[in-house]
């Protein structure tokens, strides 16, 4: 990256590696100078959270804000009924409109810890549907002055699609048309919000180009594309995902001591790259904390989960976490922040197995896999090793809250109710 930036945004995003693309540098640099940008993130409403894979676009609307500018979270309450088929092998499954409503309040949750939409500031921030527009279309008037701004054949050479039908896979009418869809949010919230520009993940670079090359044509307009890097962890897995599946941003489908957990054991050479993403510590702490080793690098990840999981649940949460975690770890506590399943009499009958109860807490998918954890030595009850697969557990076991362990970092708790 050789341009060096007037405005604060782009000193932002080029200092701390939010930045893969951007259509005009040099023009969006001055666009931002003059005054307050209206930018927009559009959002799918595929399920009722948003994971992490999702927290470096929510982190890039939080500095726009914190820089002056105006943040518009736009949930696809209308091009969710299309699905978009970037980089996918399959369809997306058609989701009816309650679910889709659904969705949306769970994901808006996410975006209050992130975004000030009080208007407290010059710009505030608006979160927007794009159902607003797109679900009253009349698909005729649309063809003939939308549909005709688009060349299949150039459709046909972006990445998104390319590689979809490269491997001999499906692509259907409707997910063709999701990027004529999202070229229109652009237009309209150019025409209705005067925004100029439009962020994504660097996948979204097809659908944005569209979006700009559509608006010019129609208003013209003068509007600019950014892109965020795709990341994966040092060791090239996907970020958002574990083990155990999605890491979520919303407390009430991953708790809090579980999304601390995650940042927590981060990869040692990530750590300086995700506090520059995911926290708001000046540069040269992130880079000084990324930069240590052994020992103390486990403190700087202690950092890094506190301020992620402070910005995400509050600071409370994050310091909750922490404590739970030093119980469990340095003192052998049960910690009563631990992922907890509460059970009754009628689920326990005369006995569960051990292998059961495992698989219910979430600590592994299958009984093949919890007994493959005995096997390896790898399971505890209470702290103390597990070697009989076929211990049955009864009401009067679970008297006081039994702690169950896969490893050394993975833990939860089993309870009884009446």
């Amino acid at each position: 990256m050789t341009y060096h930036p007037k405005s604060d945004f782009m000193r932002v995003m080029i200092e701390r590696g939010f930045l893969a693309d951007c259509t005009d540098y040099q023009g969006l640099d001055e666009a931002l100078l003059k005054g307050p940008v209206p930018a927009y993130i559009g959002f799918d409403a595929t399920a009722k959270s948003l994971h992490v894979g999702s927290l470096i676009q929510i982190m890039m609307l939080r500095w726009l804000q914190k820089t002056g500018h105006q943040p518009i979270t736009l949930m696809g309450g209308g091009t969710t009924k299309v699905g978009d088929p970037s980089f996918r092998a399959d369809e997306r499954p058609l989701l009816t409109p309650d679910q889709i409503d659904d969705n949306i309040a769970g994901i808006k949750k996410v975006f209050a810890n992130y975004i000030d939409y009080d208007g407290d500031g010059q710009a505030p921030a608006l979160m927007l549907n794009n159902a607003e527009w797109l679900d009253g279309l009349n698909y005729l008037d649309f063809l003939r002055d939308i549909g005709r701004h688009f060349s299949v054949n150039r459709m046909l050479s972006f990445e998104s699609v390319k590689s979809r039908l490269d491997r001999e896979q499906s692509l259907s009418f409707l997910e063709f048309n999701y990027m004529i869809l999202q070229a229109y949010d652009f237009l309209e919230l150019n025409r209705r919000y005067g925004c100029l520009l439009q962020m994504g993940g660097s996948d979204q670079w097809g659908n944005i180009v569209n979006g700009i090359d559509l608006t010019r044509r129609v208003l013209e307009a003068e509007i600019y594309g950014l892109t965020s890097p795709l990341l994966t962890t040092s060791d090239g897995k996907k970020m958002g995902k574990s083990l155990d599946g999605a890491i979520w941003l919303n407390a009430e489908m991953l708790s809090s001591y579980e999304f601390w957990q995650f940042w927590r054991n981060t990869t040692d050479a990530d750590v300086g790259r995700f506090l520059k993403l995911y926290t708001e510590l000046p540069i040269e702490d992130c880079d000084r904390l990324g930069a240590l080793e052994g020992q103390a690098i486990n403190d700087a990840k202690i950092v890094l989960a506190n301020e992620v999981t402070a910005l995400a649940h509050g600071r409370a949460a994050a310091e909750t976490a922490e404590a739970t975690a030093r119980e469990v770890f340095e003192k052998g506590g049960t910690g009563d922040d631990l992922p907890t399943i509460t059970l009754t009499r009628d689920d326990i009958g005369d006995g569960i197995s051990i292998v059961q109860l495992i698989v219910k807490s979430g600590l592994v998918k299958s009984g093949k896999e919890a007994k493959r954890l005995i096997a390896e030595n790898g399971a505890k009850v209470n702290d103390d090793a597990l070697s009989n697969p076929g211990l049955m557990v009864s009401a009067a076991d679970l008297v006081q809250p039994m702690k169950l362990s896969a490893g050394k970092k993975r833990h939860a708790l089993v309870t009884l109710t009446d």
